[in-house]
């Protein structure tokens, strides 16, 4: 579990970053888990967004998402939302204690 600053410290990171994936109205299937389980084990912290196409919303579809992956959802934020996933290789992120 990331504490309150840790958190903070993501958010303000993921304000820098660009939207990776987008989930349309096929919703989330394998391939979106499969990709981004591999973008969080490269870069650890990962934007998606969600389509108004698409059958889940934002908190959802972070919430399904995060499950599957053993990943956090760092903020919600309108169609967008930010994951986070220590990354067993490429740790590049230190968060504070």
């Amino acid at each position: 579990m990331l504490t309150g600053k840790q958190r903070a410290g993501l958010r303000a990171m993921a304000n820098g970053l660009e939207t990776v994936f987008q989930i349309g109205k096929g919703g989330i299937n394998d391939q979106l888990i499969r990709q981004t389980d591999e973008l969080l084990e490269l870069k650890e912290l990962v934007k998606l967004r969600v389509l108004e196409s698409a059958p889940v919303t934002a908190r959802e579809a972070a919430n399904e998402i995060s499950e599957s992956l053993n990943a956090e959802v760092v903020q919600v934020i309108g169609s967008r939302f930010t994951l986070y996933r220590e990354s067993k290789e490429h740790k590049t992120i230190k968060l504070r204690k």
